[in-house]
């Protein structure tokens, strides 16, 4: 069996990520994305192991004693942490794996694993994602102006990826966002992987 390929997909906020990737997921039953875990409370609706792994922080510390984590980051008192074995297991039972997460993740996650395919999804324009940040209504200017400061930072990390998705019409985006992934399918390697014995069949002499 071919083993599934690890991807990490970056945007800043209000870029669209989640709502392509949950399409993406919808659409294509050969990938899935990382729960990942952490220590914040639980909302109302949400459901353990489906929306995140919910942890104690004691819990979370002993994993990251035993470096159970591809990757983890703490936001304000918070933290998050993706299970290491998790995406070992799901990648060698031949599933892709989607990991959504920003660039500083995506930058430890290529370290430990340097196969790691990276996608990076941008806006159409400066202009867009200001009215997707302040759809709202509910912010003040400054810190409108904040967000977009810190989302264009985030932004000039595009080229530490290998894909680039501009989200401007949301089902063009989607599809190429899993059009990079048949592709990857396809690739030598994995082919001669998932199909040596087709392989050996039509090379053998008559």
């Amino acid at each position: 069996m071919s083993t599934g390929t690890l991807y990490t997909v970056s945007a800043p906020s209000g870029a669209g990520k989640t709502s392509l990737v949950k399409a993406l997921i919808e659409a294509d039953t050969q990938v899935t994305v990382s729960v990942s875990h952490t220590t914040r409370p639980m909302r109302p609706g949400e459901i353990d192991g489906i929306n995140y792994h919910f942890v104690d922080h004691d819990g979370f510390a002993g994993m990251l004693q035993e470096s159970a984590f591809l990757e983890h980051a703490q936001v304000f008192e918070n933290f998050y942490g993706t299970s290491k074995a998790w995406v070992e297991e799901t990648l060698a039972s031949g599933r892709d794996v989607i990991l959504e997460i920003d660039w500083q993740g995506a930058q430890q996650v290529r370290k430990l694993m340097p196969e790691t395919v990276g996608i990076f999804i941008l806006p159409p324009s400066q202009q867009a994602l200001h009215e997707r940040l302040t759809g709202r209504g509910q912010d003040d200017q400054a810190v409108i102006d904040k967000r977009m400061a810190q989302a264009i930072d985030e932004m000039s990390h595009y080229v530490e990826t290998d894909y680039l998705v501009i989200n401007d019409d949301f089902t063009t985006a989607m599809n190429e966002l899993r059009a990079i992934m048949v592709a990857e399918r396809q690739r030598l390697a994995r082919q001669q992987k998932q199909h040596a014995g087709l392989l050996q069949s039509l090379l053998r002499s008559q």
